[in-house]
C-alpha cells in the first residue's frame, strides 16, 4: 500500500554538525563517526543513494551501529524523490518483526531531497500510525495529537533523526531536538511506519531491511 507525501522522521551534537552536513547527515547527541570494525558479520560499507552518503558505522553514547540499509521515498507514477533514510542497527537484520521486538538501539536517519508541506508531512504520519499500529497495540489519541502538533514542513536539504531504545523514540530535526515518545507501542509504531507491514512503499521497507530487489 503507498501513502500520500511521507513524514519527516536527541539533540544533535553541536560540533561536528557542519562537517556532518556536507555529507547530508545531521546525527543525534552523542553520535561520532566510528571506523569500521573489523569482525564478523554483515560488511560494513557505506552507502550513496540519491547523492546522499551515509557512513557504514555510528557509534551512539557506547553503541556500535551498523548500517543495515538505505532506502528512497518516491511519489507518485512520475517516481518524485522526496528523501533518502538509512536504519542502523547494533546487529544487522532483514527480518522487520525480529527488529521491532529487539531492545537493541536502532536509529533512522532521513535527508529530504524534495519540499514536502506541514499538511502532507502530517497528514503521511496520521496515516502511518493509524495503519501500522495493528491490535493489539493502541495509541492514545492524545499522544497522537501532540506528535502531529510537532510536524513541520520539510524542506530539501532537511534531516530528522529518531533514536530507539528499548521502549522509548527520541527525535530531531535539524539539529533542534523535538522530543521524546515514552509509550512503547507508540516508539516500536513510529519505526514500523518505515519497516512493517504498511510502509511508505515497499521500495523503502526493502532498502532500510537490506533485501534486493
Amino acid at each position: 500500500m503507498t501513502r500520500r507525501l511521507p513524514p519527516g522522521g536527541a539533540g544533535l551534537f553541536q560540533r561536528a554538525l557542519r562537517s556532518a552536513r556536507r555529507v547530508g547527515l545531521a546525527l543525534v547527541a552523542l553520535l561520532l563517526f566510528a571506523p569500521p570494525p573489523a569482525g564478523p558479520g554483515r560488511a560494513a560499507l557505506a552507502a550513496d543513494l540519491d547523492g546522499v552518503a551515509m557512513p557504514p558505522v555510528l557509534s551512539v553514547a557506547g553503541h556500535t551501529l551498523r548500517l543495515n540499509g538505505v532506502g528512497l521515498r518516491t511519489y507518485s507514477i512520475f517516481r518524485i524523490h522526496i528523501y533518502v533514510a538509512g536504519l542502523y542497527l547494533e546487529q544487522p537484520s532483514n527480518d522487520s518483526e525480529a527488529i521491532l521486538r529487539s531492545g537493541q538501539v536502532k536509529l533512522l536517519l532521513i535527508r529530504f531531497v524534495h519540499d514536502v508541506s506541514e499538511e502532507q508531512s502530517r497528514k503521511a504520519w496520521s496515516e502511518a500510525l493509524e495503519e501500522n499500529c495493528v491490535p493489539p497495540c493502541h495509541l492514545r489519541p492524545e499522544d497522537q495529537v501532540k506528535f502531529l502538533s510537532l510536524v513541520p514542513p520539510f524542506h530539501r536539504g532537511d534531516e530528522s533523526v529518531l533514536l530507539f531504545s528499548e521502549n522509548t523514540a527520541r527525535i530531531s530535526i535539524n539539529g533542534r531536538d523535538v522530543g521524546t515518545v515514552t509509550d512503547p507501542n507508540f516508539a516500536r509504531t513510529l519505526l514500523a511506519n518505515f519497516i512493517g507491514p504498511y510502509p511508505p512503499t515497499q521500495a523503502v521497507r526493502r532498502g532500510l531491511l537490506g533485501i534486493p530487489d
